[in-house]
């Protein structure tokens, strides 16, 4: 039965191919939907992150209308209003909000409610495409191009081309709108802090192009590349550096280097307030590592087991952004500060030096002073973890020693 089904799916057609060879067409057709969402839609588009040739532009724009019927001025204005008001009531798919249910299995329906809001669009959907195409043919008539796709399938494929152009069609919606908007919200792993609860999802970067780092993309948006560890892979970039080596792509940004460490400065000024604030996610990633997990190891050496899990719990909840501390944890992590004083210290310091680059002060010089005077009182806690992290922030530079 099933080698009769598979027989009929790979007869008719044009292209007259076998089993094995519509898998492979089907997997190189969606690899180029999701080449056309992460290069054209999001980095360009969205973020601004890199200029494409006109050609290429135009490409991605034409394939996505034929593959997926997405208006890029929908899609970036969005995403958009998704990095502005992510994680709050406004967030047009946050799982943290609607459920991780709904936002997996409902995105497309989640999609298309927000594409309806004339305001997103005004406030979020400017420097789109706006030519004569987009105005009389891929805004107004997106499912033109869908339709159009799957007559083309079924003429090259017959049966098996309707197949193709389902799971075309599919494609976007479940691991876009479904699993990086659903799963990249909700479960994964994080090198960076950030105010979201945006997480990596490894090991689907040959699938979805490098989406599936979406930490790394809320902590540096801006970037067109979204790896950040050597062992992370983004397909995405890696098809951006070949269409630079062809002329037809500029990268304008990508993520900030971490800030150099020099050797003999006693104080902090300028060059290190502005290397600090450059590399602040890196700081805090260092923070995390070389002083709160050191101190947190300590506690654990000097207290009995069920006191070891309360801690294993709170690791997580040391180093998490307060606003994504809901009231139930926040109480647990409370119970343990107030239990451990070198721990409770760390944190305090930790919220200061955030405080340092989030707050009011204004101006280069008074942000080295917030800096000098957080060194300061820092090194004055007799924590030997804190101390030495402050005498090593009081060396990060932009540029090297002369």
């Amino acid at each position: 039965m099933i080698e009769s089904i598979l027989n009929f799916l790979g007869a008719g057609g044009i292209a007259q191919l076998s089993i094995g060879e519509l898998l492979l067409t089907g997997l190189v057709l969606t690899q180029v939907t999701i080449a056309g969402v992460t290069i054209y839609l999001h980095r360009h588009q969205a973020h601004r992150a890199l200029d494409l040739h006109p050609v290429v532009a135009h490409f991605f724009r034409f394939w996505l209308w034929m593959t997926t019927g997405m208006v890029t001025r929908e899609w970036v204005a969005i995403h958009r209003k998704h990095h502005a008001k992510c994680e709050t009531p406004e967030d047009p798919h946050s799982p943290q909000v609607l459920g991780i249910g709904k936002v997996m299995w409902q995105g497309s329906e989640l999609y298309r409610e927000e594409a309806g809001k004339r305001d997103t669009l005004e406030n979020y959907g400017h420097m789109t495409p706006d030519d004569w195409l987009e105005r009389h043919v891929y805004t107004p008539f997106p499912y033109i191009g869908v339709s159009l796709m799957m007559l083309i399938d079924i003429a090259l494929f017959g049966m098996a081309g309707l197949v193709l152009w389902a799971v075309q069609k599919a494609w976007i919606p479940f691991w876009a709108a479904g699993v990086i908007n659903g799963i990249g919200h909700y479960w994964g792993y994080r090198n960076y802090e950030t105010a979201d609860a945006a997480r990596n999802i490894l090991p689907w970067g040959l699938i979805i192009g490098g989406e599936e780092l979406h930490s790394n993309h809320h902590a540096f948006p801006a970037s067109a590349r979204f790896s950040s560890k050597w062992w992370e892979f983004d397909l995405g970039w890696a098809y951006i550096r070949l269409l630079s080596l062809l002329g037809l792509a500029k990268v304008r940004r990508v993520a900030p280097q971490r800030a150099l460490v020099l050797d003999g400065k006693d104080t902090v000024d300028l060059e290190t307030a502005r290397a600090v604030v450059r590399s602040r996610m890196y700081v805090m990633a260092s923070y995390a590592r070389e002083v709160i997990r050191p101190v947190l190891r300590q506690q654990r050496k000097h207290c009995d087991s069920s006191c070891k899990q309360a801690l294993r719990r709170a690791r997580g909840l040391l180093t998490r952004d307060t606003a994504l501390i809901n009231g139930r944890a926040r109480e647990r992590l409370e119970q343990i500060l107030a239990r451990f004083n070198d721990l409770k210290i760390v944190y305090q310091y930790r919220l200061k030096l955030q405080s340092v680059w989030s707050g009011k002060s204004t101006g280069q010089e008074s942000l080295r002073e917030s800096l000098q005077e957080w060194c300061q009182q820092a090194e004055a806690t007799g924590i030997a973890s804190l101390q030495e992290f402050s005498r090593h922030l009081r060396g990060y530079s932009l540029q090297p020693a002369a």
